[in-house]
C-alpha cells in the first residue's frame, strides 16, 4: 500500500535544540564573532556578527516583555528583508511569543483581515515600502489608531492590538510619511526594555518548549482570504538544522535573499543554510535584478534561493553580462543562471515536496543523490515524517503506483489553521490532506503531479503544469509562464501555456514547440500558447499565479473569433 515512513527524527544527524531561542543560542555559541548578517543600503553597509544578532534579539525580547507580551502572545512583523526582521523573529521567541509574518504585498483589505484574525498585540512595521506608506494604510483601516498614546490603543476592529512600532524605511525616503502619536519609533520601543533583566529573558527562553507555538504564516489566498497556518517552535528549528544536510552544504554559506521572510520557504531555507553552517545572510530588502547581481559579486554569495521568473529578469539587467558570478554554487532552479558564462556549478537539488503547512520540505533526497536513485521523483519522507496516498473521494489508501491525494504528518506539520478545530483540518489518523496529487512507487519514492484541481487530464493522460512550466522557463525570452487546462470537446482538457515574454521580445511559437518536443513527451507539449502582458498574469499577494482566473482568461481568449 502507499504508506511510507521516514527514519525516526532522533536518528537524523545534525539536529540541535528544537526551540527558536535554543537554536539561536547554539549557533551564537558556535560562531560568536563570525559575520551573520549583511545589508547594503544608500546609507552604507550594515554588518552583524552572531553575537550582535543575539544581543539585538535580546533587546527586542526585553522591549516586548516590557510591552506586555507574554506566553503565546502574537507579535506581527510587517517588514522587508532587513536585520531587524530577524532580530524580531528571534526576540519574539526569546520573550515566549509567536511571530506573525505579514506580507508587505498585502492589499489594505488583506492586511485588515490578517491583523484581525491573527490577534496580534504588537505590530512591528516598516513605515514605507517603496511607494506604500504603511502608517497611512493603518490609519485608513482604523482611524482610532491615530490618537492613542503608545501602548494605549483601543480598537473594536483590532481588539487585541495595543502597540504600533514604526521603523524608518530602508527602501525609500519616508520623510513625508504619516507618523501618528500612537506610532513608537524603533529606538523608543527598544528603550522600553531597559528595566527588564537578562535573567528574565533567559528564564522565558528556557520555559519555551518545542511543542509551543512559534510562528504564524498565511497562505497565499488564491481562492479565498488567506488562512492562518500555526507552527510549533520545533517546526522552525528542525528545518533550520536540516537544510544544510539536505543540500550537502560544505563550509559556511553566504546566502542571499531578495524574497520576503513572510514566506515559510524563505525563512526556513535561508536561515538554516546560512546560520547552521556559520555563514552569513546577505539581505536585499526586495528583489531588484541589477542590485542583486552587484550584491552577489561584492559579497561573494554562494547560495541563492529564488524562482525561474526572477532569474529570467536578471537577463534584462544592464550588468548581467559583466557580473562576476563565479562564487555561486548552491542555486535553486539553477538552469537559467547556468547560462551565465561565469557560473560553473554542477550542484543540483533533487525535487522536493512540501507545503506551508509542513513548513517547507516534507519529502526529498539529499543533493548528492544520483539521478538514477531519485529518478525524477520528489524523494522519500524526511526523518519523522509519514506519507500516504489516498483516494480523494473515499480517503482509502491506494496501492503503490496508483495515483491519489498526498497526505502527510510529522514533526514539522502545522499545529492547525487558526479558527478551525483539529478535526476540520486533519483526518482521523492525524494526516494533513494536501490537495496535491501523485503516487508512490515500489521503492517508496513520491512522484508529485501538482494540485488535484490543476492537474490537466487530456486524452486519458495526466499532465502536471509545474513540469511543463519548468521547461518553458528555460526558453530564451520567457519571463513568466503558467500552464492551465481548458475544456476540449475530444480531449476532455487541452493544455494551454500562458507566457509573459521579456519586454520587446517576440517568441516564435513554432520554434518554442520544437524546443519543448525535444524535452517533453509529445502529449505534454501544450496544444496552444497565449502570450500575455505582465499585468494580465493575475497573482496573489504572495506572488503566486491565480490559476483559476488565468484559466478563465485562456478560455475567453481561445473562443472562436477572439484574437489571442
Amino acid at each position: 500500500m502507499s504508506i511510507v515512513r521516514g527514519i525516526p527524527l532522533q536518528e537524523e544527524p545534525g539536529q540541535g535544540a528544537h526551540t527558536i531561542p535554543g537554536y539561536l543560542r547554539e549557533v551564537t555559541q558556535r560562531y560568536a564573532g563570525a559575520e551573520a548578517l549583511v545589508m547594503h543600503t544608500a546609507a552604507g553597509v550594515e554588518r552583524w556578527s552572531y553575537e550582535m544578532l543575539w544581543e539585538r534579539s535580546v533587546e527586542v525580547a526585553r522591549a516586548l516583555i516590557a510591552s506586555g507580551v507574554g506566553k503565546d502572545s502574537r507579535v506581527g512583523i510587517l517588514m522587508v528583508n532587513r536585520p531587524e526582521y530577524l532580530s524580531s523573529v528571534f526576540g519574539i521567541g526569546l520573550a515566549g511569543g509567536v511571530a506573525v509574518a505579514l506580507s508587505t504585498f498585502s492589499t489594505p483589505a488583506e492586511l485588515e483581515h490578517l491583523i484581525a484574525v491573527s490577534g496580534i498585540s504588537v505590530l512591528l512595521f516598516d513605515g514605507r515600502v517603496l511607494k506604500r506608506d504603511f502608517g497611512a494604510v493603518l490609519a485608513e483601516l482604523e482611524p482610532a489608531l491615530l490618537d492613542a498614546a503608545p501602548g494605549a490603543l483601543q480598537s473594536t476592529k483590532f481588539p487585541f492590538l495595543r502597540h504600533l512600532v514604526r521603523l524608518d524605511s530602508v527602501t525609500a525616503d519616508d520623510a513625508g510619511d504619516l507618523k501618528a502619536r500612537s506610532f513608537e519609533s524603533w529606538t523608543d520601543f527598544l528603550g522600553r526594555g531597559r528595566t527588564v533583566t537578562d535573567a528574565i529573558v533567559d528564564a522565558r527562553a528556557a520555559a519555551v518548549a518545542p511543542s509551543d507555538a512559534g510562528g504564524l504564516f498565511f497562505s497565499s489566498g488564491t481562492t479565498s482570504l488567506p488562512k492562518g497556518i500555526l507552527h510549533a517552535q520545533r517546526a522552525f528549528a528542525i528545518q533550520w538544522w536540516r537544510w544544510p544536510r539536505v543540500m550537502c552544504v560544505k563550509g559556511p554559506a553566504r546566502a542571499w535573499t531578495g524574497n520576503g521572510f513572510f514566506w515559510s520557504g524563505n525563512i526556513t531555507m535561508i536561515v538554516g543554510v546560512a546560520l547552521s553552517t556559520g555563514g552569513c545572510i546577505v539581505l536585499q530588502p526586495y528583489f531588484e535584478p541589477e542590485q542583486a547581481l552587484r550584491l552577489w559579486e561584492a559579497e561573494r554569495v554562494n547560495y541563492l534561493s529564488g524562482r525561474p521568473h526572477q532569474w529570467a529578469r536578471l537577463q534584462e539587467a544592464p550588468n548581467w553580462a559583466s557580473a562576476d558570478l563565479s562564487s555561486l554554487h548552491y542555486i535553486t532552479n539553477a538552469d537559467l543562471l547556468k547560462q551565465h558564462p561565469s557560473v560553473k556549478t554542477g550542484w543540483r537539488l533533487p525535487m522536493t515536496f512540501g507545503t506551508t503547512e509542513t513548513n517547507t520540505a516534507a519529502t526529498t533526497y539529499t543533493a548528492d543523490t544520483s539521478p538514477e536513485q531519485y529518478a525524477g521523483s520528489a524523494g522519500e519522507p524526511l526523518p519523522g515524517n509519514l506519507l500516504k496516498v489516498v483516494d480523494p473521494l473515499t480517503g482509502a489508501v491506494v496501492p503503490r503506483g496508483q495515483r491519489g491525494e498526498i497526505c502527510l504528518k510529522g514533526p514539522t506539520l502545522m499545529l492547525g489553521y487558526i479558527g478551525k478545530a483539529v478535526e476540520d483540518v486533519l483526518d482521523d489518523e492525524g494526516y494533513y490532506r494536501t490537495g496535491d496529487g501523485g503516487y508512490v512507487d515500489e521503492v517508496g519514492r513520491l512522484y508529485w503531479e501538482g494540485r488535484l484541481t490543476e492537474i490537466i487530464k487530456t486524452g486519458g493522460a495526466n499532465i502536471s503544469p509545474p513540469e511543463i512550466d519548468a521547461v518553458i522557463a528555460l526558453y530564451p525570452g520567457v519571463r513568466r509562464t503558467q500552464t492551465v487546462g481548458v475544456p476540449h470537446d475530444t480531449l476532455g482538457e487541452m493544455a494551454v501555456a500562458c507566457i509573459v515574454p521579456h519586454e520587446g521580445v517576440d517568441i516564435d511559437e513554432d520554434a518554442l514547440r520544437v524546443f519543448l518536443k525535444e524535452r517533453l513527451a509529445s502529449f505534454k507539449v501544450p496544444r496552444r500558447f497565449l502570450f500575455l502582458q505582465e499585468e494580465e498574469m493575475a497573482v496573489t499577494a504572495n506572488g503566486k499565479v491565480k490559476s483559476g482566473e488565468l484559466r478563465q482568461l485562456a478560455e475567453k481568449r481561445l473562443q472562436p473569433g477572439v484574437v489571442a
